[in-house]
């Protein structure tokens, strides 16, 4: 792997108790590029931008996905990775969905390692922050044709979060733009899921709410995710989330979720979930509390969910996800001993 480094670092500017997310960048960046249906030329280059055709079928079609990830600071003073397998495996997931080469799993860990040693500097030590880590792939192919490119870059870059959607957000449900369908590639993490996205959590934004439910089309009734991130309720001491049908992200915080929840007794109910169950549930007072999950918040409590004419203002006790909250932030920071061998030490 080739190392360049960066004549002046941008790290001695950067003050850690205020930290905007997506505001920061670290100072370098891995990049590798795919041709003749293999990965080479690996190197770590200072943070900059890439000499893109016009023509090329990234900007052109789309080919284009990312992944969202964070490396902590753990107790011992060495950045850890939560379970970066799934985050591989889900980033492999899109790559195959958009016809897109797989990165082996050896050469992404690596990378992922690599990329985040050389800015180990930039990793906030405070509970809750993180250095977000960005792996990404386009298409480079200069060509018209609508077919798959044949060239790529992937890379990954990295900057320093502070905890995001700290208060408790309002919701409105979306029930005629839609964001993905079964068999669409709502299930991938590509870039124009999320351009096609913004409209309506824009138009939400305008009335006042934080983000919006996606329904699913064309009855709009299945509830399918909040914004990006995937969405949990508690029913009568039970946990309910969407099942993943194709148009529902496969959220590595939800697995988190998921596993701890069971692991501890919790019942979770994986399934399909329509909002009239849930306006229901809250009408008879046994929705006890909602909340998102997702890379960039890890938790969004939420404190109303609006449809229609009917408000529902949910209570100001949050006992699930308070406790989900702080076992993945205990976990990452070393306060809660990792028995379930969820850590990966960067160096």
């Amino acid at each position: 792997m080739k190392i360049i480094k960066t004549n002046q670092s941008k790290l001695p500017s950067i003050d850690f108790s205020n930290i905007p997310f997506g505001k920061y960048t670290s100072d370098h960046m891995f990049v590798m590029d795919y041709a003749n249906g293999q990965w080479g030329d690996f190197r770590i280059i200072p943070y900059q931008g890439f000499t893109l055709d016009p023509q090329s079928k990234a900007l052109q079609y789309c080919q284009c996905i990312f992944e969202g990830m964070k490396a902590t600071m753990g107790a011992d003073g060495q950045p850890k990775l939560l379970r970066p397998e799934l985050n591989i495996e889900r980033f492999n997931l899109s790559a195959e969905r958009m016809c897109m080469p797989r990165v082996p799993y050896d050469i992404f860990i690596n990378a992922l390692k690599a990329i985040i040693t050389m800015d180990a500097g930039w990793v906030p030590k405070a509970e809750g922050s993180a250095l977000y880590v960005r792996p990404t792939m386009f298409a480079t192919e200069s060509s018209l044709a609508v077919t798959p490119s044949d060239t790529y870059t992937f890379y990954i870059y990295t900057g320093p979060v502070q905890p995001y959607f700290t208060t408790p957000i309002r919701l409105v449900t979306e029930q005629k733009l839609i964001r993905a369908v079964p068999g669409g590639t709502g299930e991938a993490k590509t870039g124009g899921n999320y351009a096609g996205s913004l409209m309506a959590s824009q138009l939400a934004k305008k009335k006042g709410f934080d983000q919006i439910i996606w329904l699913e089309s064309p009855e709009f009734k299945k509830v399918q995710e909040a914004g990006m991130m995937n969405l949990f309720f508690v029913v009568k001491n039970k946990v309910l989330t969407p099942k993943l049908s194709g148009a529902v992200l496969k959220g590595t915080t939800r697995t988190y979720f998921i596993d701890i929840l069971i692991e501890q007794g919790v019942e979770v109910e994986v399934r399909d979930i329509f909002i009239d169950e849930i306006i229901e549930a809250f009408q008879k007072g046994e929705l006890q509390e909602a909340f998102g999950s997702g890379t960039a918040a890890v938790v969004s409590q939420l404190a109303e969910i609006v449809h229609g004419d009917i408000i529902m203002k949910l209570p100001d006790e949050r006992v699930i996800s308070s406790m989900l909250y702080d076992e993945i932030n205990g976990l990452r920071s070393g306060r809660i001993d990792d028995k379930r061998n969820w850590l990966m030490a960067v160096n």
